[in-house]
């Protein structure tokens, strides 16, 4: 089995409004997930929106420092909330033969829920990483995690490993 990670969205522009404290705890798990993925020859799929970027807010759109970007990893701009819509994500996860996805990132009742169900409407097994999405609307996540099918990091661990 192939594994995708997708960090969708973790970029200055769209992180306004939540606290910095969230923001690193997210983080934390993201790059601890991701560093386990690289371990593994696994996918991680950083999704940036660009929708609205001009010359000179280039910078705003770009990731965070927190998150840890590698040369290994790939990198998909999107115009929509949905990661699989008129982008290439679909065809990307196809040629790397990833048929299980672990979605994370921002915005948790936007950007994250619909390419988790944009992937699940594709046919990809998929789930939410627990304690790896954000919002500026902290029942958002508690619903997030309610409704959808979410994984830990032990249990990527486990899934990684076998």
């Amino acid at each position: 089995m192939k594994i995708g990670f997708l960090v969708i969205d973790m970029q200055t522009i769209h992180l306004q409004g939540i606290d910095k404290q969230v923001i690193d705890k997210a983080s934390e798990y993201i790059n601890y997930v991701s560093d386990m993925f690289r371990s593994k020859d696994q996918v991680v799929i950083h999704i940036q929106d660009i929708e609205g970027i001009t010359e000179s807010s280039r910078e705003a759109f770009s990731i965070i420092p927190e998150i840890h970007v590698m040369e290994t990893d790939l990198i998909l701009t999107k115009e929509y909330t949905n990661g699989f819509w008129k982008t290439e994500l679909e065809q990307m996860l196809k040629e790397q033969g990833v048929d299980f996805l672990i979605i994370s990132g921002n915005a948790a009742e936007y950007c994250v829920l619909s390419t988790y169900n944009g992937a699940i409407e594709r046919g990809f097994s998929t789930v939410i990483l627990q304690n790896g999405i954000l919002s500026t609307h902290n029942d958002v996540i508690t619903s997030t995690y309610r409704d959808r099918n979410i994984i830990s990091y032990p249990a990527i661990k486990y899934l990684l490993n076998k």
